[in-house]
């Protein structure tokens, strides 16, 4: 598979046409993981990329429970895309992992060229919003 097909897989990046998708494609840079490797560090500025999975298996933690596995087609990052914040989550190969890395200014002028995938990282940020607040519902009900 090329990285064209491995980006069109991504839901985020859905309904872009082939001239977008190699413009995307353009952007990546192959990064590849060990198993056990912490590729991003939850309350760290560990680098400034997006991160789309195109192989393996990752864990994804917060506050070091688990909450996600992930895998191709998957990405994370996203909220470097946003802002520059530190890292909200840990994520950690579990299988050998070949991930497509864009740098946030690339992304973020990509973006900005083509508000179709601004709008798709708007409504998939909304949706983490709405889980991390299910997540917290429970977790107090959980301590209540």
């Amino acid at each position: 598979m090329s990285v064209v097909d491995e980006l069109g897989e991504v839901r985020l990046f859905s309904g872009l046409n082939q001239r977008q998708l190699r413009q995307l494609a353009r952007l990546a840079k192959e990064r590849q993981f060990r198993p056990g490797v912490t590729v991003v560090e939850e309350g760290t500025m560990s680098g400034v990329g997006f991160f789309i999975v195109a192989e393996g298996e990752a864990s994804v933690s917060v506050d070091g429970e688990e909450v996600a596995r992930i895998g191709p087609g998957d990405h994370f990052g996203e909220l470097a895309l946003i802002s520059e914040a530190a890292r909200t989550a840990t994520v950690t190969a579990v299988t050998r992992l070949r991930c497509h890395v864009i740098a946030f200014w690339d992304f973020r002028r990509f973006a900005r060229e083509n508000p179709d995938v601004s709008w798709k990282l708007l409504q998939h940020l909304a949706d983490l919003l709405a889980g991390e607040r299910e997540r917290r519902a429970r977790a107090a009900l959980a301590l209540g």
